[in-house]
C-alpha cells in the first residue's frame, strides 16, 4: 500500500502561501459589510451568566475536554484551528471529492474563498460589541490548540472559524450537490472543534452557523458571485470527467476473485477505510484491459487472479496518514508489522501522503490455484510491512534465481524456493502484459502506460 509522504499540508501552505496572499490583497468582497446582515440585530445576544443556556455552555466545555482524550479527534480540532485558506480548503477536499487548491482548482478556490471571506466580515461588529469572555479565559485553562495569546483579547461571540467553515460548506455544496451531506458534516465537525479547543462556547458556534447561512443567502444576490459560481461548477464538471475512464474490474475480467481488504477490518488499520463503500475493484479502462490479458495468461497455467486492492481514493490514503500519526493505535501490529515500531512508518515510507493507486492503474493481487482451490503460497501476507515483502527477498527477481539470502529480515524469516518461484510466476505474467513492479511489495503492479500520471482521484469505490 506504499504511497509517497511529502507532508502535503505544510507543502501546500509554503508553496501557495505567497500567491494566495497576493490574491487576498487584491480580491474585493462580493458584497460590502454594510450590505450584509447585522448580526447584532438579527441574532440574540450571548447567554447571560446566570441563564440555563450558559450552564449548558459550561457543560459543553467539559464535554470538549473529554473529546481531547481521543487522539484522532484532538488532531482534527488542531487542524481546524489553523487560520489559513489552504488549511480550510484542504479539510474540505475529502468530503468534496476533489483536491482543492489555488493551483489545481482556481475557479472553485476563487468563489469559495472569496465567498467565505465576504461572509466572515459579519463577525467583526458583534465580537467588538459583546466582548464575550472566551471559555479558556473563564476557566483559566489553556486551549488545546495553543491559541491563548492570539485569542485572549478578542470576543468569543460569534466564532470566526465556524463562520468560515459553514460559509465554505454552503458554497461548496452548490458546486457539488451530490457531496452536500459529507460537506455539511465536515463543517459541523469544524464548529464542534472550536468547543473542543476551548476557544468558543457552544452557543457561539450555534449562533454562528445561523449567521453564516444568513450571509450566504445574501451572497446569492451578487451577479459577480453567480458568475464565479457558474465558472466553479464548470471547472468541477471538467475535472470530474476522469471518473468516466474507470470500469469495474469484474466487468472486464469476469474470472477474477475479489478480497477487498480495505472494505473490511482485516487490514493493517483494523477498520473499514474511508472511501470504500463496496467490496469491489475499479481500474482505468486501459489497466483493466491489460489485466484481462494477465488473467487469460495465468488461467492457461491453472491459476486465477485474486485482487486485494485496485483504485484507491485519496480520502483512503488520508485515512492511512491519520492512522499512522496516532502511534498508540497498534491493534493490528501482530498481523502486519510485528517487528516495526509504528513511529517509523513515515520515515521508512510504509505510509505516505500520495499513492499510485489513486491514479487508477495500480493493482494489488496474488494468484489462486484452481487445482487446490487455495491461494498460492507466496511466503508472506498482503500488506506485510517488512523486507520479507520485497520481490528480491531470498532471490533475484530479474533472473528468477532463488538465493535464500534472508539477511534483510529482522526476525531471520525466510521463504522457500517454491514460495519465491510462485512470486515469480505472478511477476512474469504481469510484466508480460504491460505492468511494472514495485521494489518493496511483491503484490503491487502499475500499468506502465497509465493514462493518468499526475491526477489523484477521490471519488469513492462503489
Amino acid at each position: 500500500m506504499r504511497t509517497k509522504m511529502n507532508f502535503w499540508l505544510l507543502a501546500a501552505v509554503l508553496f501557495l502561501g505567497c500567491n494566495t496572499a497576493l490574491w487576498g490583497q487584491n480580491a474585493k468582497a462580493y458584497i460590502p459589510v454594510e450590505q450584509l446582515p447585522d448580526l447584532i440585530q438579527c441574532l440574540p445576544p450571548p447567554p447571560a451568566k446566570d441563564s440555563p443556556a450558559f450552564q449548558y455552555d459550561k457543560q459543553r466545555y467539559k464535554w470538549g475536554k473529554q473529546q481531547r482524550k481521543n487522539a484522532e479527534r484532538a488532531a482534527i480540532a488542531k487542524r481546524d484551528a489553523v487560520w489559513t485558506d489552504e488549511a480550510l480548503m484542504t479539510e474540505f477536499s475529502v468530503p468534496f471529492g476533489m483536491e482543492l487548491s489555488a493551483r489545481e482548482t482556481p475557479a472553485i478556490w476563487n468563489v469559495v474563498v472569496r465567498g467565505y471571506r465576504t461572509v466572515n466580515q459579519m463577525r467583526v461588529a458583534p465580537k467588538a460589541h459583546y466582548q464575550r469572555i472566551r471559555p479558556f479565559v473563564y476557566f483559566k485553562e489553556p486551549t488545546l490548540t495553543g491559541e491563548d495569546d492570539a485569542l485572549r483579547g478578542e470576543g468569543s461571540y460569534p466564532s470566526g472559524h465556524t463562520m468560515r467553515a459553514t460559509a465554505a460548506a454552503l458554497i461548496l455544496a452548490q458546486i457539488n450537490p451530490e457531496a452536500a451531506n459529507a460537506i455539511y458534516a465536515r463543517a459541523w465537525e469544524a464548529g464542534e472543534s472550536r468547543v473542543i479547543a476551548g476557544a468558543h462556547w457552544q452557543s457561539d458556534v450555534d449562533a454562528t452557523r445561523v449567521g453564516a447561512a444568513f450571509g450566504v443567502s445574501i451572497l446569492q444576490t451578487s451577479p459577480e458571485f453567480q458568475a464565479d459560481l457558474a465558472a466553479a461548477r464548470e471547472e468541477f464538471q471538467r475535472l470530474s470527467i476522469g471518473r468516466d475512464y474507470f470500469v469495474s474490474v469484474t466487468d472486464v475480467v469476469p474470472d477474477v476473485i475479489l478480497e477487498i481488504r480495505y472494505f473490511g477490518t482485516y487490514n493493517f488499520v483494523g477498520e473499514r477505510i474511508d472511501g470504500y463503500k463496496a467490496p469491489t475493484a475499479l481500474l482505468t479502462k486501459e489497466a483493466a484491459a491489460a489485466l484481462k490479458a494477465v488473467s487469460d495468461d495465468v488461467k492457461a497455467q491453472g491459476y486465477r487472479l485474486k485482487i486485494y486492492d485496485a483504485y484507491r481514493p485519496q480520502c483512503a490514503v488520508d485515512h492511512f496518514v491519520r492512522w499512522a500519526a496516532n502511534v498508540s493505535d497498534t491493534r493490528m501490529k501482530t498481523y502486519f508489522y510485528p517487528h516495526l515500531d509504528k513511529s517509523v512508518l513515515f520515515d521508512q515510507e510504509y505510509i505516505m501522503a500520495k499513492s499510485g493507486h489513486t491514479r487508477g492503474s495500480t493493482v494489488d493481487l496474488t494468484l489462486f490455484d484452481m487445482r487446490t482451490e487455495k491461494e498460492v503460497d507466496m511466503g508472506g501476507t498482503f500488506d506485510w510491512f517488512g523486507p520479507e515483502s520485497h520481490p528480491d527477498f531470498c532471490g533475484n527477481p530479474e533472473s528468477g534465481e532463488y538465493t535464500g539470502d534472508n539477511a534483510k529480515s529482522p526476525a531471520g524469516r525466510s521463504i522457500t524456493p517454491e514460495q519465491f518461484a510462485n512470486r515469480m510466476i505472478l511477476r512474469a505474467a504481469m510484466l508480460r502484459h504491460g505492468f511494472k513492479p514495485l521494489d518493496t511489495e511483491w503484490w503491487h503492479f502499475t500499468l506502465s502506460d497509465e493514462p493518468f500520471t499526475d491526477r489523484y482521484f477521490n471519488f469513492p469505490v462503489e
